[in-house]
């Protein structure tokens, strides 16, 4: 419990937080126990701040509500209390707030205009509903007036006015003609914003009489329609080119306001000749990508969800080949209030603190006010425990009289928001919902979870015994979670048994009893093994498994990890699959699965089936075509149809194929008429009417198909009515205000006679609507313009022809067009589980505000920073996508201790709708990588220095690092551990009072506060004496690489008379390495049969000296030469080059043989320095890049290879992606057998610990193929 304290002004926001993190509890989902516990009243539903209602229907204003006890309701009407009970037609719904206006029995909706708010109380408090706007909806005639015909000159502009009566809410306007079709817009005719229909110049064909005017009032469902207004195009010659001039807006400059979140319409309608092309830029700026659409030929800039950010000016530049204007429009953004963070309900337990915050934003700055229980806070009953800062209440040590619901009120000039929160203050004893002696049953070597759920207030501490009075568990092999569940990571038989929970608060103490019971795992003993098996043979797998004795396994075989075919030669056994008498379709891979209720294993094998010896055999073929083709018995729906069978080629006859020409309808195309068993040699046909019929037969044996026979005589049906209507019949809407009815047409024998045509009906479904039918021939489809959207039609389509109609057709059900959903998801909320995972909740929008089928919703999330480096980066954005109408998800791969921000939109078939607004929330601290490197330096008779990186991925704020270090004997055997804590901000030690001559073993990790990260481990030797030991190593391995062969050489410090051999493969693939033994104890080799302009990777090991080998090196062989080149080793300058050289070389090897017979007596440092390599470029540390290294040589026939000097440390690469953060170590610096490498070097250089890790320092070549 938190204690009470006084806080000064600058130590407010930190308890406020403290406050919020510890004071809270958490309500378990448990239907018992929230049947049981108080609560103050919650609003549920309740009915839009601004409701339009349909005059003509009921009006229902919603409000639900839950609490404990169920709360009570009642209702104000322009602020004054509405007495329900006085109004005959005003009902209250039971156990509800809902009131029902019966406007259908006598009632006027006009009467019921005001502003209505809803109140639900309980013995705990009073929640309130927003304010409810009331307005019935209006859709007035349009007003009488007379209109004049237009006379235009060609090449003038015109604007035709639509004025439509001013509606509630505003109509929808669109331009049809006497047909009642859509009038064809183009960059030269278009429909304005206000209605308008605007001409940038007229033509002759715009010469009609019907231009009308409709406007479409959703609410009411009705249509409005202008008088027809006449237009009359005159023509002068020559007609008169103009220059642009903006019809609509006027002037030079304007302003607009628009909302945040809205969708910002700016509109420029220019007239000219030729038609002006309309651009939009915005001034010192860019227009924002993905949100900005270009509507209505370019005229209309649509930008949907805008910011504050898209405040600016906006300019419009209309353009001919005559000149320009433009215009532009100041536009700037203000916004409603809207949340920054709500008020969230608060569960506390009598003497705890808390606080309630609600804070909001928007432009201007909206004013926060508290009201307590519906009233305000100044006149509110005081409460002791109470204390109001502005936008946050402070509770100190409550009690259960502090219970009440808060209302928070953030509202400006734009709009208002209404958030209730309570406070429920509990007092109750501890209570567990796990059931009692629940059996948990896991498989051995398993993680087991023992459920305790529990609660009370104040939240009790949750304690677990092994056994009924066995000693409470602790310790490392047991994981205790906060929600009282208890993890057994690797649960053995010696586990199983009795668990007693037991819960304990100041108000009391209970306990529950569960059971564990390990199992024995599933194996499958024999798998089924590979088999090749002849054509027509038997095979068998085999599947042996044991199981638990407790446990019923079920065992299932799958076929190419499918059903195993429906066929009886597949017969399963208790542990086999026999497959009788083989075919090819019986290869592939078989698969034995065993389940139980808590495991399941596999085994697969693969069969092979071959082909039998060929043995001779009769020669078998297709049949030959039937022939002599008579038709008899002709009808007119049925015909007879005999035939003479040709020659069987020694495989019997299965069937007969017969096959149509319809000669009218489609000449030169066969189609299949039917197909009879081969002993029949006679068929009866079906016909259809109005078909000129032909016939053929063709054979069928087991070989195949034979070529068909000649046609028949033919034979034409007469006509009739249509037998079937079109299929396939749709109604799917393209845009927001049409419906598409397409179908299936009917094929030409279809058609039964001459003149098919359809007839296309549609009615509005649920309205009391009469068919609207049209009749159209030759086309597959309908367009129904000026519907409203997203509403269900039924549809139906049916033929006839000039005999008469088909039957008639069946109707079904298709929706016009989908629009954009108009509202954001609400609520949205975030729960971070852990450091890498939340889960995010938010409200369905209403279903009617989809406008479209609900596919789903998209969440958008990206990391804004990490809260370590406090440094932002290049914004990737993600998305997931829920189907349906989930209302929650889970983010994986987050990132711990980052900033995140995440917005949700809902998805139909038209696209997205507008976003939320964007949630910010934190990933809390992780355990950090392991160190980004530890290198260990200048060893002496009895200390180390130890110097590491600091871990790539901190996960959180690093408190400090651990060292640990023990020394390794002769025979490995590892002695006492010694355990180091070092500051966060260090970043070397030196290690003293070590003993000589002896190997240590070091283990180096960091720590956050959630815990210790991965180590990293490495092996230093104090030296035995101040002079050179002999102890043995390779290093300085060399390459001088040409087309088919490289010679590799090295240097060797240690006794004499070892036996090297060197290892090589090709760099990066997974093949064993190749090895080849040198003869005798030279330092050099030459590699042959390379391929030419391949990497290569290459390493020297000697025998007999505990197998240590070199580092790796990595080389590249030059291109292959064009054989038409000349062969310089044939020149006689290049012979005489070769000779000195030669002589050359001997002389240094002489000369070098003397100085190593002298004993060793200079400085093994000099050594190196004399081997360096002068081509190894320091690597950036900033970026990992090369300075001033070119690759200008690389291409040349010879390429000297890199050396691996022994005082460079090669550190990890800063990649955020790199899979060495998560190993538990780095590149060790010890040959396979543990002994020590770079003991004489002031740095020590780092050896690969595995064949496919390379720790080389830098070099240019190494480097570059290191990135290929």
């Amino acid at each position: 419990m938190t204690k009470k304290m006084s806080m000064s002004t600058s130590k407010t926001s930190l308890v406020l937080f403290l406050c919020q993190i510890i004071s809270a509890l958490d309500v378990p989902l448990d239907s018992k126990l929230l049947e049981e516990l108080s609560q103050p009243p919650t609003i549920t539903q309740q009915s839009p701040k601004d409701y339009i209602v349909d005059p003509r229907e009921n009006i229902v204003i919603q409000c639900e509500a839950k609490g404990k006890p169920p709360p009570s309701f009642s209702w104000t009407r322009n602020g004054t209390h509405f007495d329900i009970d006085k109004d005959a037609q005003v009902t209250m719904k039971p156990n509800s707030g809902t009131l029902v206006i019966n406007i259908m029995n006598g009632g006027k909706a006009e009467a019921y205009e005001g502003v209505y708010q809803c109140t639900a109380r309980n013995e705990r408090g009073a929640a309130v509903s927003n304010n409810i706007v009331i307005r019935p909806s209006r859709s007035p005639l349009w007003t009488k007036e007379k209109l004049e015909p237009n006379h235009v000159r060609e090449g003038d502009s015109l604007v035709l006015h639509c004025r439509p009566p001013v509606g509630l809410p505003p109509p929808i306007i669109f331009w049809m003609d006497n047909a009642f079709q859509r009038l064809p817009q183009s960059e030269r005719v278009s429909q304005g914003l206000n209605g308008d229909l605007y001409f940038s110049n007229v033509q002759p064909e715009d010469t009609r009489e019907d231009y009308i005017c409709y406007a479409r009032f959703n609410h009411t469902q009705t249509i409005q329609q202008k008088q027809p207004i006449s237009v009359k195009v005159f023509s002068t010659k020559p007609v008169t080119e103009r220059q642009p001039v903006l019809l609509t807006p006027t002037g030079s400059a304007s302003t607009k306001v628009e909302l945040r979140g809205n969708v910002l319409l700016l509109e420029c309608i220019a007239a000219g000749l030729p038609t002006p092309v309309i651009r939009w830029i915005k001034e010192g700026g860019e227009l924002p990508a993905n949100r900005t659409f270009f509507e209505n030929f370019k005229k209309t800039l649509k930008i949907i969800d805008v910011s504050e950010a898209d405040s600016g000016n906006y300019k419009c530049i209309a353009r001919n080949a005559l000149g320009s204007v433009h215009h532009v429009i100041s536009v700037t953004v203000k916004a409603a209030p809207y949340w920054i963070t709500a008020p969230r309900n608060l569960v506390l337990s009598p003497g705890e603190d808390g606080t309630l915050i609600c804070r909001a934003n928007g432009s201007p700055k909206p004013s926060i006010s508290w009201l307590a229980n519906g009233v305000p806070i100044a006149i509110a009953p005081e409460d002791p425990s109470r204390k109001v800062d502005g936008d946050t209440i402070i509770f100190s040590h409550v009690q259960e009289r502090s219970s009440a619901v808060y209302q928070c009120n953030a509202s400006n000039e734009y709009g208002y928001l209404l958030a209730n929160a309570f406070v429920n203050v509990l007092a109750e004893p501890p209570r567990i919902l796990t059931p009692a002696n629940k059996l948990y049953q896991v498989i051995a070597d398993s993680p087991a979870l023992l459920d305790c759920a529990y609660f009370g207030s104040p939240k009790p501490e949750i304690e677990w015994f092994k056994g009924v009075k066995g000693s409470i568990l602790r310790g490392n092999e047991y994981v205790f979670h906060d929600n009282g569940t208890l993890e057994i990571p690797v649960a053995q038989k010696s586990n199983a048994g009795t668990y007693t929970c037991v819960a304990r608060n100041e108000l009391g103490k209970i306990q529950n009893e569960v059971q564990l019971e390990i199992k024995d795992p599933t194996m499958i003993i024999k798998q089924p093994e590979y088999k090749v098996i002849q054509r027509y043979g038997q095979v068998s797998f085999e599947c042996i498994i044991k199981h638990d004795s407790t446990l019923l396994p079920t065992v299932t075989w799958l076929k190419d990890n499918d059903e195993l075919p429906d066929d009886e030669r597949f017969l399963v056994g208790k542990d086999n699959l026999t497959i009788m008498n083989v075919t090819d379709k019986d290869d592939g891979t078989y698969t034995c699965i065993v389940n139980t209720t808590l495991d399941s294993v596999s085994a697969s094998a693969v069969l092979t089936v071959v082909a039998a010896p060929p043995t001779p055999a009769i020669i078998y073929a297709r049949p030959n075509p039937p022939f002599d083709l008579e038709l008899t018995g002709q009808l007119e729906r049925s015909i007879d149809l005999s035939w003479i069978p040709g020659d069987e080629n020694n495989s019997p006859i299965t069937s007969f194929v017969v096959e149509f020409e319809d000669a009218l309808h489609e000449p030169g195309v066969w189609r299949y008429q039917t197909e009879v068993p081969g002993t029949q040699t006679m068929a009866q046909l079906k016909l259809s009417p109005y078909v000129n019929y032909s016939f053929r037969v063709i054979a069928v044996n087991r070989i195949g198909r034979s070529q068909p026979s000649e046609p028949s005589e033919q034979y034409l049906t007469k006509s009739a009515s249509p037998d079937e209507n079109p299929a396939n019949v749709q109604g799917i809407g393209s845009e927001p205000d049409n419906l598409v009815i397409t179908w299936e047409p009917l094929k030409g024998f279809q058609s039964n006679g001459p003149g098919l045509q359809y007839k296309v009906s549609w009615r509005q479904k649920d309205v009391d609507d009469e068919w609207t039918s049209v009749i159209v021939a030759n086309v597959s489809k309908y367009i129904v313009s000026g519907t409203p959207t997203f509403v269900p039609y039924e549809v139906k389509v049916q033929a006839l022809n000039d005999l008469g109609y088909a039957p008639e057709p069946s109707e079904v059900i298709g929706h016009s067009g989908e629009d954009l959903p108009m509202v954001a998801p609400g609520n949205v909320q975030v729960h971070v589980i852990n450091s890498t995972l939340a889960k995010v909740h938010w409200d369905p929008v209403p279903l009617k505000s989809v406008r479209g089928h609900l596919q789903g919703y998209k969440v958008y999330y990206w990391k804004v920073q990490s809260l370590s480096r406090r440094s932002r980066r290049h914004i990737e954005k993600k998305i997931l996508t829920f189907r349906g109408n989930k209302t929650f998800g889970m983010l994986p791969g987050l990132e711990p201790y980052s900033s995140y921000k995440l917005n949700v939109r809902v998805v139909n078939g038209k696209g997205e709708g507008p976003a939320s607004p964007d949630k910010v929330f934190k990933t809390p601290e992780g355990v950090p990588s392991s160190p980004s490197f530890l290198k260990i330096t200048n060893p002496t008779l009895d200390s180390l220095t130890l110097e590491w990186g600091s871990p790539t991925h901190p996960n959180g704020v690093l408190t400090s690092y651990t060292l640990k270090f023990q020394p390794i004997n002769n025979t490995h055997e590892l002695g006492p551990l010694v355990e180091i804590r070092i500051p966060a901000n260090e970043s070397s030690l030196i290690l003293k009072n070590l003993n000589y001559s002896t190997r240590y073993k070091f283990y180096f990790n960091a720590q956050t506060s959630v815990g210790s990260g991965s180590q990293i481990t490495e092996e230093a030797v104090t030296i035995m004496d101040e002079v050179q030991p002999l102890y043995p190593r390779i290093r300085n391995v060399t390459t001088a690489a040409a087309e088919t062969y490289a010679n590799i050489s090295w240097e060797y410090e240690g006794p004499d008379h070892a036996n090297f051999y060197v290892e090589y493969g090709v760099a990066g693939s997974k093949e064993d390495w190749k090895k080849e033994i040198v003869n005798g104890s030279r330092s050099f080799f030459v590699l042959k049969g390379l391929t030419p302009g391949t990497a290569y990777k290459v390493r020297v090991g000697a025998e007999g000296l505990s197998g240590f080998r070199s580092s790796e090196d990595v080389f590249e062989t030059g291109p292959a030469m064009a054989s038409r080149q000349v062969d310089i080793a044939t020149q006689g300058w290049f012979i005489g080059l070769m000779c000195a050289v030669a002589l050359l070389i001997l002389i240094l090897l002489i000369v070098c043989f003397i100085r190593r017979n002298k004993g060793g007596k200079y400085p093994v440092k000099e050594k190196e320095d004399a081997h360096a390599d002068p081509e190894i470029q320091p690597m950036k540390e900033d970026d990992g890049t090369f300075g001033e290294y070119s690759d200008a040589e690389d291409h040349k026939p010879l390429k000297k290879g890199s050396r691996t000097p022994s005082d460079r440390t090669v550190k990890k690469e800063d990649s955020d992606d790199s899979l060495v953060d998560y190993g538990e170590g780095v590149n060790g610096q010890f040959n396979e057998d543990g002994s020590f490498i770079g003991q004489y070097s002031g740095k020590k250089e780092k050896e690969p610990a595995e064949g496919n890790e390379s720790s080389e320092a830098p070099s240019p070549v190494n480097a570059m193929n290191s990135f290929v």
